[in-house]
């Protein structure tokens, strides 16, 4: 399995590097609730020994209902994000929806992030994958919940047609699973490494139940809050290479995926635990 490194923030995540850890806000609500939650990520991970690059989305492009709160956009939230890096000091991580966004995604994300649902979207990989070529940042794919993990190898073969295979880090998300429902496959972790790729688990969107949020009668989706730390602890324990996790400092109020995200004061706990399976299992 190859190494992905990113220079500018001296981030390496693969065979041999400790847990590398993506965090951050579901979506940007503004610059000072994401500064809060980045600089207390940045400390843990700092304490810890572990690398860590900032997450956030700009836009939610793939909200249940029309009337759920998206984002600020890719106009003003790209401005957002640049600021938030340079305040915290720390690469960030966004994800994009147009291949007319790839250019300008790419001179701010250092990770930049292709959705779940649109990883098969060869004009968007294709554009995503030459301004990170361009650019000199990393691209992660989420693993569609309709993908077989041996599936993502067309993905991973798409931007290497552009992009050298080592920029390259694929994420495990759940599968569909009946309805309103996702479930894990483990198995799948070392599955997409023997591609050549490092492996995250995105254990915060792994517990949505897709459009079955109580609150808004299915017009958004909710989520087992209580099952990240399982789904993150078994992942690792599996050999996943890194974590992506979200956070808010009033989860039950957060613009969006609440109740998939944890409290902010959650963090260290269960960092110190993953950073102590990885340790282990490597």
């Amino acid at each position: 399995m190859s190494v992905v490194a990113i220079e500018a923030q001296d981030w390496k995540i693969g065979t041999g590097q400790p847990l590398c850890v993506i965090a951050g806000l579901n979506v940007l609500e503004d610059v000072d609730l994401a500064v809060t939650v980045g600089r207390e990520l940045k400390s843990v991970c700092a304490d810890l020994g572990l690398p860590y690059i900032f997450k956030a989305s700009f836009d939610k492009a793939n909200r249940s209902s029309i009337t759920s709160y998206r984002g600020p956009g890719f106009e003003k939230g790209l401005p957002m994000l640049a600021e938030i890096k340079q305040e915290l000091g720390v690469g960030v991580c966004t994800d994009l929806h147009e291949p007319y966004q790839a250019d300008a995604v790419a001179k701010v994300a250092d990770i930049v992030q292709i959705p779940a649902f649109l990883c098969r979207q060869t004009d968007l990989v294709v554009a995503t994958a030459k301004a990170a070529g361009e650019s000199g940042s990393a691209i992660q794919v989420k693993k569609a919940q309709f993908l077989a993990p041996w599936d993502t190898k067309n993905i991973v073969s798409k931007i290497g047609e552009v992009l050298p295979g080592d920029r390259v880090i694929l994420c495990e998300r759940g599968s569909s699973f009946g309805y309103n429902n996702l479930v894990v496959d483990m198995l799948g972790i070392q599955q997409m490494q023997a591609l050549g790729c490092p492996v995250t688990i995105d254990a915060t969107h792994a517990v949505q139940l897709p459009g079955a949020d109580p609150r808004t009668a299915g017009a958004s989706t909710g989520g087992r809050r209580e099952g990240v730390g399982t789904i993150a602890k078994s992942a690792i324990a599996a050999g996943a290479d890194g974590v992506f996790l979200e956070f808010h400092t009033d989860p039950d109020k957060a613009l969006c995926d609440g109740p998939s995200c944890l409290p902010l004061d959650a963090a260290r706990p269960l960092l110190n635990e993953l950073k102590a399976i990885h340790e282990i299992v490597n």
